[in-house]
């Protein structure tokens, strides 16, 4: 898949889902949602990570937009974006398929299968399933929780966790459970828009691609504490 052909599945998966919405209801609503925060202490280097998310549509269909990124002492460690079209397959969950893009570390496109949604205990859940355009598959999970300590403080417990079904020596990842992000994020809303955090994060590595961060003189696990913004529009 080159970038024209996934211009041409982005153009696609928006007129597909245009007439949808049109007839199901002609009121649209939308939401977007980002993150962004900074370290430059203990273990880690200069650090700014992203990670951004929306959708435009009703309570039938919806189109996603969803983004991350990692910038590191200087230079970009990764970044991706995704276009994704929903629809509820069940009370609280959706089915998502589109398409992802990653531009660091490595270009790379792959089509997306998966689902959201809230499960038993108000756990917001995402796992999704990837496939590239050179064949390679993974899988990911995501889960977090918010905890009331007041009205405006909140502690959010999260973490996500990479699987690959083959080695992918471009991406420096074994097969198995490649790595985990999990961690505390304690944040206290200003408004319900607008809320400044500490992220508490903890990264590690395992099996086969713990190993190749070893040989490539990488340190295969991690702790840093940052400070960030998050802010939503709706």
């Amino acid at each position: 898949m080159n970038m024209k052909t996934l211009i041409a599945a982005i153009l696609g998966l928006s007129l597909m889902s245009a007439p949808a919405l049109a007839m199901e209801d002609d009121r649209l609503f939308h939401y977007f949602s980002l993150e962004t925060d900074y370290a430059d202490w203990g273990e880690a280097e200069r650090e700014v990570t992203f990670e951004g998310e929306g959708w435009l549509g009703n309570d039938t269909h919806r189109a996603w937009l969803k983004t991350e990124g990692e910038w590191e002492d200087g230079s970009w460690h990764e970044a991706e974006i995704q276009l994704l079209y929903s629809k509820p397959i069940a009370d609280f969950w959706d089915v998502q398929a589109g398409v992802r893009h990653d531009f660091k570390p490595h270009p790379t496109h792959y089509a997306v299968l998966g689902v959201q949604g809230l499960a038993p205990y108000f756990f917001e859940t995402e796992a999704a399933f990837f496939l590239s355009d050179e064949g390679d598959s993974s899988f990911r999970a995501e889960v977090s929780y918010d905890l009331l300590i007041t009205q405006r403080l909140i502690a959010e417990p999260y973490g996500e966790a990479n699987f690959y079904f083959q080695d992918v020596d471009k991406q420096e990842k074994a097969s198995g459970l490649a790595d985990i992000d999990a961690g505390l994020q304690l944040r206290y809303e200003i408004t319900r828009k607008f809320a400044p955090y500490l992220d508490f994060n903890y990264r590690s590595t395992f099996s086969g691609t713990r190993d190749i961060a070893e040989r490539a003189g990488e340190d295969p696990e991690s702790f840093v504490v940052r400070a960030g913004l998050r802010f939503w529009l709706n």
